[in-house]
């Protein structure tokens, strides 16, 4: 594990940097989401990747991230309320299996996506969550997370 060190418990570490400020403004957002009625907009949308149903919206991500060599574990964009119970409809999100190529996106998607992007670390697995973390904003995670896998990739950073 070359990217997080000093971690010596199972519970997950936000290694991400987020403002007090940010942190009020997503408890506010969380609050609003919980209090709002979330309407149908559409069915949820799925792919296959290999053997494996995937959201559409990160089709396109964990394609790369399979094709960098890096191990996803769980996935979801959470642009829909059929995604799963309602709380997974709250944020998108993405576990990677911690290596030194997921260390290295990681590393990266941070400096790209900055704010809007929450890292978590759980030792005891050894895995990284990538989530949006701003409540709501799953599209644009899903656009982000692609774009900072697309350069990512043409860099060769992998």
């Amino acid at each position: 594990m070359a990217y997080v060190v000093g971690i010596d418990n199972d519970a997950e570490k936000v290694i991400s940097v987020h403002s007090a400020e940010s942190w009020q403004r997503r408890e506010t957002e969380l609050a609003g989401w919980l209090r709002r009625t979330k309407p149908r907009r559409r069915a949820k949308q799925t792919a296959h990747l290999g053997n494996t149903e995937v959201d559409v919206e990160l089709l396109g991500t964990l394609t790369l991230l399979k094709r960098m060599n890096v191990q996803t574990e769980f996935s979801c964009a959470g642009v829909s309320v059929l995604d799963e119970p309602e709380d997974h409809s709250l944020y998108a999100y993405i576990t990677l299996f911690a290596s030194e190529q997921a260390d290295r996106f990681v590393r990266h998607a941070m400096r790209q996506m900055r704010h809007r992007l929450l890292v978590t670390f759980e030792a005891s697995r050894s895995r990284y969550d990538l989530s949006s973390f701003y409540i709501g904003h799953n599209r644009s995670f899903c656009l982000l997370l692609q774009r900072a896998a697309e350069r990512f990739y043409q860099r060769k950073g992998w």
